[in-house]
């Protein structure tokens, strides 16, 4: 199954938190799991890293497939937003990778499992 890791959690193993490496290592251990970041949240980590982080950055997502974001996506995630941001404020990025998880069979793993309020959505809290 595809792991989808949220930006947050990304960001949180680039600042050094222990949970979100031990987390990240056991996800990868316990197997069965294909790691992977959406485009969206791989932007999210390289358009605000600075130049001091570029080779460390690189070398950690380089662990991680990036899920494209192609027309289907970003459709099917517009439905999302205009569905849940009134109520929910879903964003954007977020709503991308919610379409690229239902259309891949995959799952979201983040720290705010608030950003998915959609019912039955496969999203799960890292740690």
């Amino acid at each position: 199954m595809r792991a989808y890791i949220d930006a947050d959690v990304l960001i949180w193993h680039l600042r050094g938190n222990r949970r979100a490496t031990d987390f990240l290592r056991g996800l990868r251990a316990e197997g069965g799991h294909e790691l992977w970041v959406g485009a969206m949240q791989r932007a999210e980590v390289v358009f605000f890293m600075r130049p001091r982080e570029e080779d460390q950055t690189m070398l950690f997502l380089s662990q991680f497939k990036t899920a494209p974001v192609n027309q289907g996506i970003v459709d099917g995630a517009a439905a999302l937003y205009r569905q849940w941001h009134p109520s929910h404020g879903l964003d954007i990025n977020d709503a991308i990778l919610a379409e690229t998880a239902l259309q891949t069979g995959g799952q979201v793993f983040c720290l705010n499992t608030k950003h998915y309020p959609m019912p039955g959505f496969p999203v799960k809290r890292a740690w």
